[in-house]
């Protein structure tokens, strides 16, 4: 499981799948979360701008993201 460490308060669901390198930019980010494949705390999710925050777990393709403080 990759671990995203917060510099702010929050990070944003498409910019955590961005750093975590589960797309390659963006727009891939976009899509996917558009189309029901991304899970915040094993819930799909359809806002790429959902406010992750410590604690939440992304989930992808098979892999997993964390976000810690």
């Amino acid at each position: 499981m990759e671990i995203i460490k917060l510099r702010e308060d929050y990070i944003k669901l498409g910019q955590a799948l961005k750093a975590g390198g589960l797309v390659g930019s963006g727009v891939d980010a976009k899509f996917v979360i558009q189309d029901g494949l991304v899970k915040v705390n094993n819930e799909v999710e359809y806002q790429r701008g959902k406010k992750l925050v410590d604690g939440d777990i992304v989930e992808y393709d098979g892999e997993q993201v964390k976000i810690e403080k």
